[in-house]
């Protein structure tokens, strides 16, 4: 409730200690009705009549301030654009309303191409569910990865690089106070040489330049000004005077925070959060491009299912026809031409099932590569999947994996962090011990400065301080140690590098169970991939007898020599195989995709490189100067203080052509038993060739 709200609500009734009624029962005798009157009024006078509501004045009645809620569902004052592919978005497709305008016929190349250029936030299968929508937009889609964390990551004003490198940029400070004093002084009237009452006007102005080097040093550059004007005049030589120094100071830290290695540690650790943030940007692409091509082959298997279901809806439709005319003809039992319907009706109802699975992979491609959920067309996979052999050398692979896999390099990551993390934790061991150094130059006189100089020393009126200052004639030198150890005993230091050697351990322990699942996860893939070969091998084979079974039993009854249940679970049993192959081969194609994600080879085998975007055009003028001063400027080596590596150098995101092949097409003639071939009807003369898989080649 706000406070007006509070106030215009109204307040309780008090409580009367004593009614007038009351006490005006209390005098029955004639005698005392002027003194109850008097009471009764007294009373009345002193308790009150409270009304329930405050009476005003002047009241409009309008009420305008009263407000009855603390909080309202509002909109925020925010317009941003939509998306052309949100907002001419069409009503979907159906079963109910199948019509649309043309198909789509896109390949897997053009569909990794199109989801990598409308994936500002990198999308995944997870981000919208069909329970929780809600939640899948405010969790997983706002806490997406985007083509902006790197940067985001690099600039942040707290831990990112340039954050950190600002801790070696020169600082200014100032300071000017103004100062005036009249005060009595405790001093006798006897005593002439001192005022009694002191008066005093100051002027202090301070100005100091610091710089922080890359071994610790400290240097300032420092310039003092003071003013003073006051009226002791006994032993002055001039009522007022003008003080400036300049100074020089070098502070180097002998113990504690000295070296290359210790003060750039912060420097490093922002370097490696953000080659963290870059390796979970390359993981979420990768995730992407992983995702897309499942669906792509899950709406591929989609259509095969499709045209299966037809295909036996038609032979039904068929079967039940023959049926229907043997009823009639009296060969044939009516409970038989039922079993025949029913059969249509039930492959119909596969054909349906079929057209709304394929509708919606097509509308998760169409998600995963940005697009609308509707625009009139129907995409079409226009690839075929793979049907040779392929066979992964076991060590190349395996090592592969170990060495290309983003979450063992961010581990590793974390790890090199924790290092250097313990580096400064025992650093903080070390007690403070700093050598100072400063050398001052100073400068009195009766003005600060002048346009020229004036030739006048000190105590002189029309002296100026800068005179004094530049001829050099008043210089000093402090040179000394500050030596400040840790606490007694160092507790909060040595828990510090304590935990610090824990957090270690822990991170290298977790790398060590993370290589052996990542091991554990290629293996896997490796045999699914074997598996699913083997799978559609022997759906393949089983289509293609089916296939014989059903023509023959087809024969069989129309000649009156077979009954019908053997005709319809002859195609039953057709359509189930040729179902399953298609599923299966799929399913070797995505195993294949999965060996690659395993072993952190997906983005090349796609043809997909990472690499930073265009700067701003003035950036790589800046950076081209700030090249040219670098290589002007002589080189300074900070010893066995400098910090060692902590990179190996970049990743490199094409191994494909520098390694040997780690995949081997199977070669030699292939037979059922061994490699499924493709039908004759599905028009694909390419995909049983030995050449046109090419697993280890960039394209």
């Amino acid at each position: 409730m706000s406070p007006a709200s509070k106030q215009t609500f109204p307040r309780r009734k008090r409580l009367q200690l004593v009614s007038n009624k009351t006490v005006c029962a209390l005098f029955k005798s004639p005698a005392l009705h002027a003194l109850s009157a008097v009471t009764c009024i007294m009373l009345a006078i002193v308790t009150g009549c409270q009304p329930a509501n405050t009476f005003y004045l002047r009241e409009r009645g309008e009420l305008a301030h009263y407000v009855d809620t603390a909080t309202d569902i509002e909109y925020p004052d925010v317009f941003e654009p939509q998306l052309a592919e949100v907002e001419h978005a069409r009503a979907p497709i159906t079963l109910s309303r199948p019509d649309f305008d043309s198909p789509w016929e896109l390949s897997l190349e053009e569909a990794v191409h199109t989801a990598l250029q409308n994936s500002k936030v990198v999308r995944n299968l997870g981000s919208v569910t069909p329970f929780g929508f809600a939640d899948g937009l405010s969790g997983r889609t706002a806490g997406n990865t985007t083509v902006y964390d790197p940067a985001i990551f690099e600039t942040d004003p707290q831990a990112g690089v340039e954050a950190a490198l600002s801790a070696f940029d020169a600082q200014f400070t100032t300071s000017v106070f103004w100062n005036k004093q009249d005060r009595p002084q405790n001093v006798a009237t006897s005593f002439q040489f001192i005022p009694f009452f002191y008066k005093q006007d100051q002027g202090q102005f301070e100005a100091a330049l610091t710089k922080r080097s890359a071994t610790g040093t400290q240097y300032t550059l420092r310039n003092q000004t003071i003013y003073d004007s006051n009226n002791r005049g006994f032993g002055r030589a001039l009522p007022s005077d003008w003080y400036t120094a300049m100074e020089i100071e070098v502070n180097q830290p002998l113990m504690r925070g000295r070296g290359a290695l210790v003060n750039r540690i912060p420097v490093m650790v922002a370097r490696i959060n953000t080659d963290i943030s870059l390796a979970q940007f390359e993981g979420s692409v990768r995730n992407l491009v992983v995702d897309v091509e499942n669906t792509y082959w899950d709406l591929y298997t989609a259509y095969r299912n499709l045209e299966a279901g037809r295909i036996a809806r038609d032979a039904a439709q068929v079967t039940w026809k023959i049926a229907y005319e043997k009823m009639v003809g009296g060969s044939e039992s009516a409970q038989a031409e039922a079993q025949a319907q029913e059969q249509f009706f039930f492959f119909q109802a596969q054909v349906e099932t079929a057209w709304n699975d394929l509708l919606s992979r097509e509308q998760q491609l169409r998600w995963l590569m940005g697009l609308s959920a509707t625009d009139g067309r129907v995409i079409r996979p226009t690839d075929e999947p793979v049907q040779a052999r392929v066979e992964f050398d076991w060590q190349q692979t395996h090592e592969e994996a170990l060495l290309r896999s983003t979450e063992l390099r961010q581990q590793k990551w974390v790890i090199k962090r924790r290092e250097l993390e313990l580096v400064a934790a025992r650093d903080n061991l070390k007690p403070q011990l700093n050598l100072v150094a400063m050398y001052r130059w100073l400068g009195m006189g009766d003005q600060l400065a002048a346009a020229d100089r004036r030739g006048f020393n000190f105590t002189e009126p029309g002296s100026t301080a800068f005179d004094e200052l530049t001829e050099g004639n008043f210089q000093e030198v402090r040179l000394g140690l500050e030596f400040r150890p840790p606490a007694i005993g160092a507790r909060r230091e040595m828990a510090a590098v304590r935990n610090s050697q824990l957090h270690l351990v822990r991170e290298k322990a977790r790398l060590e169970d993370m290589e052996l699942n990542t091991s554990h996860l290629l293996t896997t893939a490796l045999k699914n991939l074997d598996y699913n070969h083997r799978q559609a091998q022997n759906h393949y084979n089983r289509w293609a007898i089916s296939q014989k079974e059903v023509d023959s039993a087809m024969a069989l009854y129309r000649g009156g020599k077979a009954t019908l249940d053997i005709v319809l679970e002859a195609q039953r049993r057709h359509a189930q195989a040729q179902t399953d192959y298609y599923r299966a081969l799929g399913n070797y194609t995505k195993s294949i995709s999965e060996v690659h994600f395993r072993k952190g080879t997906i983005l090349a085998y796609n043809s997909i490189f990472l690499s930073e975007g265009p700067w701003p055009e003035a950036a790589y003028g800046q950076a081209f100067e700030r090249a040219r001063q670098r290589d002007a400027s002589r080189y300074m080596n900070y010893g066995f203080t400098e910090p060692a590596e902590i990179s190996v150098g970049p990743v490199n995101q094409s191994p494909l052509s520098e390694l040997q092949p780690s995949a081997i097409e199977s070669e030699g003639e292939p037979t059922p038993a061994e490699t499924p071939i493709e039908p004759a009807d599905t028009g694909n003369d390419e995909a049983a060739d030995g050449d046109t898989f090419i697993l280890e080649t960039e394209t």
